[in-house]
């Protein structure tokens, strides 16, 4: 017959810490290796995250005034050009400049504005600020001079002689032809927001 201190000492063959865990356990090891296959596993989610949310600015605590100083451009030409996709068919608005209603240079400058670019809000003035470039590529702004002399209407190039612009009153966003004869005849020309490349750099 078993003596009462071996008895006891079968009942209770482990110790406790005072901590609610067991002393000598070869199992106190499983939860650590969980925790860091965990830990493993947020730093991979943390650095997808990074790398698949399409964000147009990285702002690191900024205040209001601070986000346009702070704004990283992530769209190139041809981003340019799929976010003025994103407004075909908003109606056209005297004075418009939001979703809700765009003139012609309301929406290129809102549309350039999303994309990290600031230009000036007016056809004319954007016509005088972006640089000069023969042939238009896709992002870069074409201008009419439809009122006279002057510089009075801008779209946004998409490729294949087509660009988007807010048309007149009564209209909506859309795409229109250069080759139509009306936007031939009064084509005023193109500006880019890039500039232009260094060749010499590469020699």
């Amino acid at each position: 017959m078993e003596s009462p201190e071996l008895q006891v000492s079968l009942q209770m063959p482990i110790m406790n810490n005072g901590t609610g865990n067991s002393v000598g356990n070869s199992a106190d090891a499983l939860p650590k290796a969980e925790n860091k296959v965990k830990a493993a596993k947020l730093k991979l989610i943390a650095l997808s995250l990074a790398f698949l949310i399409p964000a147009a600015v990285i702002v690191a605590n900024a205040g209001d005034d601070e986000i346009q100083e702070r704004r990283i451009t992530v769209y190139d030409g041809g981003g340019i050009a799929k976010l003025a996709e994103r407004y075909l068919g908003v109606p056209y608005k005297p004075g418009g400049h939001s979703p809700a209603g765009f003139d012609c240079s309301g929406l290129t400058s809102f549309v350039y504005d999303e994309a990290g670019y600031s230009i000036p809000r007016s056809a004319s003035a954007q016509y005088s600020a972006l640089r000069p470039v023969r042939v238009p590529e896709v992002g870069d702004l074409v201008f009419f001079r439809t009122m006279g002399n002057s510089v009075s209407h801008v779209g946004i190039y998409i490729g294949n002689y087509k660009f988007i612009h807010a048309p007149s009153s009564g209209k909506t966003v859309s795409i229109a032809d250069m080759r139509i004869q009306y936007w031939k005849s009064s084509y005023a020309g193109a500006r880019t927001i890039f500039q232009k490349i260094d060749e010499s750099v590469f020699q």
